[in-house]
């Protein structure tokens, strides 16, 4: 016996080959993985071999084997299994019909199945009856029955016959009904374009729904429901699902999907049969989708999109077709989500060539936005130009499909799209960061300069520069490593070249001066002016000039090349004020010619231009000084010849003033210039202006002369000219018989005009210069006008206003007369001749009052004291003839205007005041005693006294005197008796009114000049007479006797003693009486020193003069005293306690006086040496006070009060020059050094002046100093002076202070404590705050000095500058965000910092204090010391340390390792921050190496970079591993092969869905990117054939897992054609070879051997059903076998609905991120319904995972477009569930029925939170898939919170 299942039929699908293998039983199970078995055939029952129920037939496209219970349908060749069923009984009957599409069976037990062979389904099962066959027939006349049993000839026959008029009633009935049919067709087609109304339309409808079921043609009724334009949505779905209920097929369901996509597309209310009808009869799916595109409709255009997606047959004219047909207008935020989730993933998937086109035409369009789209821009066209960027992995892939190496010119397009989004991320950036709008044409023709430019160029005004430099240009160009000074020299540059207008050149010329301000690198400054210069529009602004000059007047090494560029800029702005834009010059002759033009434009600068130009081209400048001149004296400009010329120096000066007098005397020469008055007129000025200058600038005697000379002749014949109208030429004028008669002439007109004025009956009084007020009239009648004329002829001018001056005296004008003798003859002509003149009108006047002659007198006029003024000028001009008369004179009126000053003031004697004392009386003479007495009458007194005056002068003014003869009446004869009668008269009214000083006076004056008289004429024969008068004189003085001494006691009584009336009037008593008078004045007065000096020196000039030595001695006792008293009271010391006492009692006096500021050692010294007191005790005292008051006083600020505050505090220097002039006066100077030491400490210690006063002083006395070093202490003080201190007072130095008990002093905040510094016990204290890379070299010198220990002083430098400079500086560039870049300052001060550690001797300081920096600096901050600026610091300080440590080699090198690897770590930290890579994970790890290069390389930047689409930058791992190597001197190759063992050989299998992510692979490929790619290949190649890893000697078994991941890299490293010619696989089939590998792989993992060979070769859904047989207990073969199945399209409808339940129950959908979208493109909606079904099965957990929300969203994407009979109600309510109210609300806008719809909706918004649904909205539905569904929820959303 044996069973079918010896028995199999095997088919192969790739050879076509079929053949009949017999296995055993024992090998049943092997044979799935070996060959493809087709079908086995096997029966449970036995068998007679001699009887088998086996049948076989066939037909053109089929064969069937029947055999017992199982029928098989093949194809015609028996390759391929078309159909497969068991059934419960025997076959008996089986027929094919409609070419193989439907298979008839019939069963023993009487049911008949009718089966779809597409589908592989079994339609419907019947009992057997009869009449389904006869019906059948009817159908298909080609249907054959076949059947195992004969039912007998005959009766088959005679049934046939029977039914066949059956047969043809039903086919006419039939026909009937499709004809009515037909008809409601036709009347549905009216309907639906408008013919009928709603009740025509049920009518139809209902019709038809009858006919249809009564019609049998199943068929007939499918296609009658497709084809029906039926009027309403709902009818139409009605049928369609009636169609479904009678014939089950694809035609139908794909109908339905199509109207569901038309009910979303059009709204069910928007129903049109029509346009159903051609909808759905639409084959160009594409052209629907570009239409609504066309129209703008991108909710359409997407949704027709989704649901028809797959079907599309995609090219490059497709791909055309759909850009072009979008609307330019369409805003790119409507297309950007469509694109970016739909259309481009869709195009790199189907058509990756279609990637260049795509890339051009995104470029096009985001270019576009820049003017269609302005507000939004350019962020609109950054998010739409980045869409077309794959990342590198999918460029990657590209390459792998033959893209980029088959087509160029699409790298080329993505390559500019690349460039384009980067240049519109920078200019977003531009935008964000530095509110710059710049059009991308103009950003990407320029550069980075160019946008720092208009950065600049965009600032409104020039005082905002400053502002815009610090925020924008300077982080800008820090963020570019843009040198700031360069890049705005060059924008200097840039900014001038564009400067078009004056206009505009005022505004950029202030724009970059305003810049230039912001620059610190003084050379390019200066090149930034030399620009401006050089650009700037001539002529320059003020902005311009202030900035050139500015920079002119600095010191640098390009000044001369300034000021040699500011010369030839003056130049060409000089010639460009005239006119002369293009100049040549190349001789002199031109040059001079160019001067005349600039000379004749008679402009303000011309002279000046000229000038300048001629000393550019070393011109002599004479000639053009003398042209200019000549030029002015043209021009009647005369007042600027003098200016011109004083500019001039001197010897130029008298060269053109030489040059031009014989230029004007020869124009003067010229009868039409002197005729001409304006010119003549001007000739003369100016030779008149520039000859005294010619004067005074002349040293040469003879020129001097001749130079006077012709001014004198150039000034006469110009007045002679203007007053006279005398023309005279420069010969003329030096005839002098011309000048004699023009003299006489003038002279004669002169006496005419008086005459005629006099005869007119004029009054004498009335001025004649009336008549001729300017005093430059034609005609002389004026004495001005003579006078003028005399001194034009030469007379002398003395002689001319001495007349004019006397004659007006004459006529009583004293006003006028007084003025031309004062004004004139004295200011102008001091000489005897002049004091003559005055003597005579001083004579004139007395003799006038006497006879009391009018006169016309000014207000207020003195006139005795004018009188006696006249008289006393005489006398200093006199000659000595006339010396004896003058002095008379000057005796008499001074008593006559001392007798004036007497009379009272309310009567007018002619004058009305009397004069004050002149100035010169009053600081000339001491105060005069002044006696109360009855004021005089005037016109009694004056009278009287002038004629005593005139008696006193007997000799007439007209008398001739011979030599040695005189006028007075001391020297002349007979004149004594005409003087007695006005003496008397005077003496009487004197002592009537008590005048007795006055009539003193008057007496001893009329006697002296009596006796004079008398002695002179003893001879005379009438002395009787003359010794009458004397007889007469004593008389009176007796009479004057007995007033004296009531006289002398008022003089005594007045205030100030008039010492000589004092002892005048004292000789006129006895000595005895006055003695007495003198010493009881003394007695009496208290403390009035003054009063008792001027007595007692009275008495001591009586006692000279009487000989009276003893009293002398008392006076001069007295005096002594007296004056100390004076001396010392004006310093505020009473000397009363000592006045008059014995010398020894003085010296009491002295502690007082020393204590006193304003007294001096001299009057010390001077007030010992007066009165005998001992000198060095003295001296002593007098130092040690000075020093200690004086700068007490200056540190308190307080000044005393009293006569000393009008003198100033002495200054330091006067304080040491007047001590060390004492000095030398000590006999011994050791106790003042003692003294000095121990005042020095009590002196303020910031007071450096004071200490140093006291310092030198010490040195000076020359005396050992115990208490510390002189010479230290100089030199201290010497730095301290010109150190400024730093930091505030410390409290060490407010304690000393405070226990010195010393004030604060507010020279504390500027300088340091010199008493704590020389006692070196708080040195440090006090020099730790100060420390500075400014004051260190000051305080390294103090150091020094005060020999302390430098090692710490540089310790303490170093730690300082890094502390206060270094870190903070650091940590500002960090906030400012400019990284961690090596800043010229912050190198600078790490640079010196290092050198203060290199200074430290002590070595083991030095390592320490290196080590303590580097372990306080914050993560990253190191790197700064190990910089290559400061590495050499180090290896010199590493390089004798070796030798310090020899001794303690242990301890040494342990140290040394710590230090090194400090600095190492320190280095490696740099690395990683200036790489941007310094996150605390990998901070962590800089004390390993090894560890921090495998963390690097497994940094998530690795991925993002192969991820990233929108062209972001990313750390260079490559060059931060290397260097970190270096660094640290790690094997870089070792690690790389850990790596690449730990990546490739990681366990765990492939998925299918990701075999191209990137994770391990990625990172394989980026480290070997370090390679070239031959070598990369050379090391991955191997790996794919070694049974062991290849590149270690303990590597791990390799498997296909990980030749996967090595096939995968070398794809991505390396461009197809290599991989094609390393591996021999066809370029078109690397990415098949890949997945081939994938599921070997897995295979594998499953314990099942294959090769990758053996798996192409396998036909993969027999494979896939055996795994799924012999594996579906395995989840790792369950998400195996939907892997095969997705890939290879395999979608059986059992298959699919077994492996979800598989999937599912192993919870395994969401480990298939792709499952979802490849149902979604599968043609299979079985499945699709399936996976549905299966979705809503799952289980979840709220919150929900990431990849439950994935799963869920991409559920709800293909909920959309697809299917009506699906449980919307029911999908929204698990939406719910899960928290997704956004996907419940769009699932019930899919429900067709409005009302049912609007129902639902409602109920739905109130019950949920309409704010969480916007929210799910942002962040879920803003895909661009769901073909505006998000607009829908929103607006419900919004309209329920409304």
């Amino acid at each position: 016996m044996a069973t079918w299942s010896d028995v199999e039929l095997l088919v192969n699908e790739d050879t076509n080959s079929a053949r009949l293998y017999g296995v055993s039983t024992e090998e049943s199970g092997s044979g799935l993985y070996q060959v493809d078995t087709l079908v086995k055939i096997s029966s449970a029952d036995e068998v007679i071999w001699g009887n088998p129920r086996l049948l076989s037939f066939g037909g053109l496209n089929w064969s069937i084997v029947v055999v017992d219970k199982t029928v098989i349908l093949f194809d015609q060749s028996y390759q391929t299994v078309l159909l497969l069923f068991h059934f419960g009984t025997d076959v008996d009957a089986i027929d094919v019909c409609l070419g193989g599409t439907f298979l008839v069976v019939c069963e023993r037990n009487g049911n008949l199945h009718l089966i779809y062979v597409p589908q592989k389904r079994i339609l419907f099962t019947r009992v057997w009856e009869f009449l389904f066959f006869i019906h059948l027939a009817y159908k298909q006349p080609a249907f054959r029955l076949r059947t195992f049993y004969s039912l007998g000839r005959e009766g088959y026959i005679k049934q046939i016959i029977a039914l066949k008029y059956e047969l043809l009633a039903v086919f006419f009935l039939q026909l009937v009904y499709k004809v009515k049919l037909d008809f409601v067709l036709e009347q549905l087609a009216s309907a639906s374009v408008g013919g009928y109304g709603p009740d025509v339309w049920s009518e139809l409808i209902e019709e038809a729904k009858t006919n249809l079921v009564k019609i049998a043609d199943e068929q007939y009724v499918v296609d009658y429901c497709l084809k029906a334009p039926w009027p309403t949505f709902e009818t139409a779905e009605k049928m369609l699902n009636h169609a479904a209920s009678r014939y089950s097929c694809l035609q139908v369901h794909e109908a339905l999907a199509r109207l569901a996509t038309f009910c979303s597309l059009h709204g069910s209310e928007n129903f049109n049969g029509i346009a159903w009808i051609e909808f759905l009869n639409c084959t160009d799916n594409l052209g629907e989708v570009l239409t609504h595109l066309r129209e703008g409709d991108m909710r359409g255009a997407q949704l027709l999109w989704m649901r028809y997606e797959i079907a599309l047959e995609f090219d490059e004219k497709c791909l055309e077709a759909v850009l072009s047909a979008i609307p330019e207008d369409l805003p790119s935020q409507n297309l950007c989500p469509w694109f970016r989730t739909v259309f481009v993933p869709f195009v790199r998937r189907v058509f990756p060539r279609g990637q260049r086109i795509l890339a051009k035409w995104l470029e096009h369009k985001a270019r576009n936005l820049e003017f269609t789209e302005k507000g939004s821009w350019p962020q609109n066209g950054l998010n739409l130009a980045m869409l077309g960027l794959p990342s590198l992995w999918t460029w990657m892939k590209s390459v792998v499909r033959g893209f980029a190496s088959d087509d160029n010119d699409g790298a080329n397009e993505l390559e500019s799209l690349k460039s384009l989004v980067s240049n519109l991320r920078q200019l977003l950036d531009l935008h964000q960061k530095y509110n710059c709008r710049l059009p991308l044409s103009v950003f990407e023709k320029g550069s980075e300069l160019s946008v720092a430019f208009f950065l600049l160029d965009k600032v409104p005004a020039p005082e905002l520069i400053a502002a815009t430099v610090e925020n924008s240009v300077r982080p800008y160009a820090e963020e570019y490593k843009l040198p700031l000074d360069e890049l705005l020299l060059q924008y200097i540059k840039d900014l001038l070249e564009r400067c078009i207008s004056q206009t505009m050149s005022l505004f950029i010329e202030a724009k970059a001066v305003a810049v230039i301000g912001c620059m610190t690198d003084t050379d390019l400054k200066v090149d930034a002016v030399l620009e401006i210069m050089q650009k700037a529009v001539v002529s320059w602004s003020n902005v311009v000039e202030k900035l050139v000059q500015e920079y002119l007047e600095m010191d640098g090494p390009k000044q001369e090349l300034l000021k040699e560029s500011y010369h030839l800029m003056e130049i060409r702005k000089l010639l460009r004020g005239y006119g002369i834009h293009n100049f040549n010059l190349s001789n002199s002759t031109q040059v001079m010619s160019l001067i005349r033009y600039i000379l004749n434009q008679d402009l303000p600068m011309s002279l000046e231009d000229s000038l300048t130009l001629a000393e550019a081209y070393n011109l002599p400048t004479a000639q053009i000084n003398y042209l200019y001149l000549i030029q002015l004296i043209s021009h009647g400009r005369t007042e600027e010849v003098l200016t011109v010329l004083k500019k001039l120096s001197s010897e130029e000066a008298v060269c053109v003033i030489e040059r031009l007098t014989s230029w004007a005397r020869l124009q003067l020469e010229d009868k039409v210039h002197i005729s001409d008055e304006v010119g003549g007129r001007d000739i003369f000025y100016s030779c008149i202006t520039l000859l005294p200058f010619k004067a005074f600038a002349c040293y040469d005697a003879l020129k001097s002369m001749e130079c006077e000379y012709n001014l004198i002749m150039f000034k006469a014949i110009a007045h002679l000219q203007e007053d006279f109208d005398v023309f005279f030429t420069p010969s003329n004028y030096e005839d002098p018989n011309i000048r004699k008669q023009i003299q006489e002439h003038h002279i004669t007109a002169y006496e005419n005009t008086r005459a005629r004025h006099s005869s007119r009956g004029k009054a004498s009084s009335a001025p004649i210069v009336a008549n001729d007020p300017d005093g430059k009239t034609k005609t002389i009648s004026t004495e001005a006008g003579l006078r003028r004329l005399g001194r034009q002829l030469q007379r002398t001018e003395q002689e001319l206003w001495s007349d004019l001056g006397l004659r007006a005296l004459r006529v009583g004008k004293v006003e006028k007369a007084l003025k031309i003798l004062r004004l004139e003859c004295w200011n102008y002509h001091y000489n005897s001749n002049t004091g003559k003149v005055l003597f005579t009108a001083a004579r004139t006047l007395c003799q006038m009052l006497q006879a009391n002659v009018p006169m016309v007198i000014p207000e207020g006029m003195d006139l005795p004291a004018v009188i006696h003024d006249l008289a006393c000028q005489a006398i200093t001009l006199c000659n000595s003839d006339l010396l004896l008369d003058c002095l008379e004179l000057c005796k008499c009126t001074r008593i006559a205007m001392d007798v004036y000053h007497q009379c009272q003031l309310s009567d007018d004697y002619g004058f009305l005041a009397k004069a004050e004392k002149d100035a010169y009386s009053q600081c000339s003479f001491q105060d005069v005693f002044n006696e109360d007495c009855i004021v005089l009458d005037p016109m009694a007194v004056l009278p009287v006294q002038y004629e005593i005056t005139n008696c006193l002068l007997p000799i007439p003014q007209d008398t001739k005197l011979f030599p040695l003869d005189c006028s007075c009446l001391s020297h002349c004869s007979n004149h004594l008796q005409t003087l007695q009668e006005p003496l008397t008269s005077m003496l009487q009214m004197l002592q009537e009114c008590s005048q007795l000083e006055l009539t003193l006076r008057v007496l001893v004056n009329s006697y002296g000049s009596c006796l004079k008289h008398v002695t002179s004429n003893i001879m005379d024969t009438k002395l009787s007479v003359q010794v009458e008068l004397i007889l007469a004189t004593k008389k009176s003085l007796v009479c004057v006797e007995c007033f004296i001494h009531f006289l002398l006691f008022q003089v005594f009584s007045w205030r100030v003693v008039d010492c000589d009336f004092a002892i005048g009037l004292c000789t006129l008593l006895p000595n005895a009486e006055v003695f007495k008078i003198l010493w009881k004045i003394i007695d009496n007065t208290w403390q009035n020193y003054d009063k008792i000096l001027a007595v007692a020196r009275i008495g001591a000039n009586l006692c000279s003069l009487y000989n009276e030595p003893e009293q002398q001695k008392k006076f001069l006792s007295v005096i002594t005293d007296a004056e100390w008293g004076v001396k010392l009271g004006k310093l505020e010391i009473s000397i009363q306690p000592v006045f008059r006492q014995r010398p020894e009692v003085k010296s009491c006096l002295i502690p007082e006086m020393v204590k006193n500021k304003m007294i001096t050692l001299d009057i010390i010294l001077q007030y010992c040496s007066t009165f005998g007191l001992n000198r060095d005790s003295v001296i002593n005292q007098y130092i040690t006070t000075l020093l200690l008051l004086q700068e007490d006083e200056d540190s308190s600020g307080v000044t005393g009060s009293g006569p000393q505050d009008d003198g100033q505090t002495l200054c330091n220097e006067e304080v040491l020059e007047r001590v060390l002039q004492i000095i030398p006066m000590l006999t011994s100077p050791s106790e003042l050094v003692d003294s000095l030491c121990t005042a020095m400490f009590k002196l303020s210690p910031y007071n450096y002046e004071r200490i140093e006063v006291v310092l030198k002083i010490i040195k000076a006395a020359d005396e050992n100093v115990t208490a510390f070093s002189l010479s230290q202490a100089m030199g201290l003080l010497q730095h301290l002076k010109s150190y400024k201190r730093v930091s505030p007072p410390s409290d060490v130095e407010n304690t000393y202070l405070l226990e010195n008990g010393l004030l604060p002093n507010p020279l504390s905040n500027s300088r340091l404590p010199f008493h704590l510094l020389i006692e070196t016990k708080h040195f440090w204290k006090i020099i730790s705050p100060e420390l500075s890379e400014e004051t260190f070299p000051t305080l390294l010198l103090i150091s020094k000095l005060m020999k302390v220990s430098l090692d710490k002083l540089h310790m303490s430098a170093a730690n300082h500058v890094f502390e206060k400079k270094l870190r903070p500086l650091i940590l500002k560039q960090r906030k400012k965000g400019q990284g961690y870049s090596h800043s010229k300052e912050a190198l600078k001060v790490a640079v010196n910092m290092m050198k203060y550690i290199q200074c430290i001797q002590n070595l083991e300081w030095a390592t320490a204090t290196a080590h303590k920096i580097t372990q306080e600096l914050p993560p990253g901050l190191s790197y700064f010391l190990t910089s290559k600026p400061c590495l050499p610091t180090f290896f010199d300080l590493f390089t004798p340390l070796g030798i310090f440590f020899e001794a303690s080699r242990a301890r040494g090198e342990s140290f040394l390792s710590k230090l090194k690897l400090q600095f190492q770590r320190s280095a490696t930290e740099n690395t990683l921050i200036s790489s941007k890579l310094s996150s605390p994970e990998l901070m962590k790890l800089t004390g390993l190496p090894a560890r921090l290069i495998m963390a690097l390389y497994e940094h998530s930047s690795v991925e993002q970079r192969y991820r990233d689409a929108e062209g972001h930058t990313f750390p260079d791992i490559h060059a931060a591993v290397r260097e970190i190597a270096k660094i640290n001197n790690v094997d870089l190759v070792k690690i790389r092969t850990m790596l690449l063992e730990k990546w490739i050989c990681k366990t765990g299998p492939i998925m299918i869905f990701c075999f191209l992510s990137m994770c391990d692979s990625c990172r394989v490929v980026y480290i070997l990117q370090s390679h070239s790619v031959d070598d990369a290949i050379r090391l991955l190649i191997p790996i794919l054939s070694a049974e062991t890893w290849p590149l270690s000697s303990s590597g791990p078994r390799l498997t296909f897992c990980h030749r996967t991941r090595v096939l995968l890299c070398l794809i991505r490293l390396a461009d197809a054609a290599t991989v094609e010619a390393q591996l021999q696989i066809p370029r078109s089939k690397h990415e098949y070879y890949l997945k081939s590998y994938i599921f070997v792989s897995q295979l594998e993992a499953l314990n099942i051997p294959y090769t990758v060979q053996a798996f192409i070769s396998s036909p993969k859904e027999g494979l896939i059903k055996g795994l799924w047989k012999n594996h579906s207990h395995e989840p790792q073969a369950v998400r195996l076998v939907a892997d095969l199945c997705l890939e290879y399209q395999v979608y059986d409808p059992q298959l699919w609905n077994s492996l979800l339940q598989k999937l599912l129950g192993f919870n395994l959908v969401r480990v298939h991120p792709l499952m979802i979208v490849v149902v979604s493109l599968s043609c299979s909606l079985i499945v699709f319904l399936f996976f549905f079904r299966f979705l809503f099965l799952m289980t979840a957990s709220v919150p929900l995972s990431p990849d439950q929300q994935a799963m869920l969203y991409r559920s709800f994407v293909l909920l959309c477009p697809f299917l009506l009979n699906l449980d919307l109600m029911g999908i929204a309510n698990r939406f719910v569930q899960f928290n997704l109210p956004a996907f419940a609300l769009g699932t019930l806008l899919l429900i067709t029925c409005p009302t049912k719809k609007a129902q639902q909706i409602q109920d739905f918004l109130s019950m949920c939170n309409p704010v969480a649904v916007l929210e799910q909205v942002d962040e879920f539905m803003s895909t661009g898939e769901l073909a505006g569904m998000p607009s829908q929820v929103t607006d419900l959303s919004v309209l329920s919170l409304v």
